[in-house]
């Protein structure tokens, strides 16, 4: 088992859990859990030898500290990054006081006039982590960092859900509740 194809499978199990799961003939609960085996049979369609070693690996080992997904009693489920048009449910919390989101440059202006809208997606995503959001932001450009006031923001009624132990998801953020944006 090369690191190439538990990414391989970790692409495909995005694919499956966060964008179109009916393609793949996978039904989604409320909360986006899936079966293991649903999901183990559907990865069998591309890849062959798949085993359910394979997609525990690939929770486990591929980029950890983003904590993708969450398997839980037998059933797995993309922890964030969702497009379906069903939204998948998340419990309220309260945040921590400050919260990160990175971006590529060119998106900066839009943020500081419209603050942080989900996009394609169906949250925005936020993290305790400086250099996770760095990386995120890295994805498509020179990265921008910028600083959430999620207390206020908290305190004002924004509404906020833990995802894991490294990300946050809003529904949006108002632009009066970014604060700095430095190039990283």
């Amino acid at each position: 088992m090369t690191d190439g194809r538990l990414v391989r499978i970790s692409k495909l199990m995005s694919l499956i859990l966060r964008h179109e799961p009916g393609k793949f003939g996978i039904t989604l609960d409320a909360e986006g859990y899936a079966a293991m085996s649903e999901l183990l049979g559907a990865i069998r369609e591309q890849i062959a030898d798949a085993a359910e070693s394979d997609l525990i690996a690939v929770v486990e080992t591929i980029e950890p500290d983003k904590r993708r997904f969450a398997i839980s009693e037998g059933e797995i489920r993309a922890n964030y990054g969702h497009s379906l048009t069903d939204r998948i449910v998340h419990e309220r919390a309260m945040p921590p006081a400050v919260l990160w989101h990175g971006t590529a440059a060119p998106a900066v202006a839009a943020i500081r006039r419209d603050g942080i809208r989900p996009m394609k997606r169906q949250y925005v995503h936020l993290t305790t982590h400086t250099a996770l959001a760095s990386r995120i932001g890295a994805r498509h450009g020179t990265a921008v960092l910028i600083e959430v006031d999620a207390a206020q923001a908290h305190a004002d009624g924004i509404a906020f859900y833990r995802a894991n132990e490294a990300f946050w998801l809003a529904d949006a953020i108002p632009a009066k509740y970014v604060k700095d944006a430095d190039r990283i």
